[in-house]
């Protein structure tokens, strides 16, 4: 019975969310919440210097100990369909604590122990920025989420890299700004000698997007990037021929060309409990999207009803992350790069 009523909430919630409006109005420029100082600690969600709690479980090696940083830029987290505002406000408390317990915490925690990780707080656009009609109101909001990152990454560069090895990782909204910043900064460019890897979940990219950097199909390889977007097995979402068909796929377990995994090869995923659970799961890759079967976690019947998967791109494949990580950058420091 409790099982039956469960399926009539969540069939409920499927339906309602297919008419979720959401509070709107026109991009005003005199609303943009105030400019971030990255001089400044606080606009950093982590810093070498700032390692916040949520991410100090995760942390065993010194910083002093790592020669590499990772640049980490966060999803999008603005989602309220009560909140109009088209961008984040950066000395929003709460927002920013949101930031921190869940992609700190579930996402950048992945890159522990590989690099210094330096995760800016940025005036990301709010949600319905890809949601039509309010996609024609949102004005410069995204361009101004960008410029926030890219300030970020200038002042990283100058202030803290001194010629570091790199890594850039993020997730959706996070990782179409990371995109441009590969463009700008590594494509061809010098800075791209400096480049391990760029792990891109959550977005479509095209494997002709770049000029010079290409996807890799090897765990080891370095110097260019990986994407992948998570969806239930056997399973399409209804835009997948706008967002999804023709982009690259990487398999974020076996790293490789191969099109499936094996329950035995994955690493770890970290749940919701905080603990990690290995052979969970298995992966193919699917045209654009990376079909992921019923992870084998606590509760796992709650989850049988969710095919979109985009919320766990990352923490599904954590310790895969973790540990391909310092792989390729084993490698990039072996060949003296």
């Amino acid at each position: 019975m409790k099982k039956i009523k469960l399926l009539a909430i969540v069939i409920l919630l499927v339906i309602t969310s297919c008419k979720v409006k959401y509070v709107s109005s026109e991009f005003d420029e005199n609303k943009v919440p105030a400019t971030p100082n990255y001089a400044e600690n606080k606009y950093w969600a982590v810093l070498p210097t700032k390692i916040p709690n949520q991410l100090k479980p995760f942390v065993n090696t010194n910083n002093e100990d790592l020669n590499c940083d990772v640049f980490f830029v966060y999803p999008t987290l603005l989602i309220d369909k009560k909140n109009g505002d088209w961008n984040a406000d950066v000395n929003n408390v709460d927002f920013n604590n949101e930031v921190l317990e869940k992609s700190i915490k579930y996402q950048a925690s992945a890159w522990t122990n590989v690099g210094r990780i330096f995760a800016p707080f940025y005036r990301q656009s709010h949600y319905r920025i890809y949601i039509d009609p309010y996609t024609k109101q949102s004005g410069d909001s995204y361009e101004i989420a960008y410029q926030d990152v890219k300030k970020a990454f200038e002042f990283y560069l100058k202030n803290f890299n001194n010629g570091r090895p790199i890594i850039i990782a993020s997730h959706s909204q996070g990782s179409a700004h990371s995109k441009r910043l590969l463009k700008e900064f590594f494509d061809g460019k010098n800075l791209q000698k400096q480049l391990v890897a760029a792990y891109l979940p959550g977005i479509r990219i095209f494997e002709n997007e770049f000029e010079f950097l290409k996807p890799m199909t090897n765990p080891t390889s370095y110097g260019g990037y990986i994407s992948w977007n998570s969806y239930k097995k056997r399973n399409f979402p209804k835009k997948y021929e706008e967002w999804f068909k023709g982009g690259v796929t990487s398999n974020p377990i076996n790293w490789n060309s191969i099109s499936a995994s094996k329950l035995e090869d994955h690493k770890g995923l970290l749940y919701t409990n905080g603990k990690f659970y290995s052979e969970s799961l298995e992966v193919e890759t699917k045209n654009g999207l990376l079909w992921v079967s019923l992870p084998k976690v606590p509760k796992r019947f709650l989850l049988s009803f969710v095919k979109n998967y985009h919320f766990a791109d990352i923490n599904l494949f954590w310790k895969d992350i973790n540990y391909n990580a310092k792989e390729r950058l084993q490698e990039y420091l072996k060949n003296g790069e």
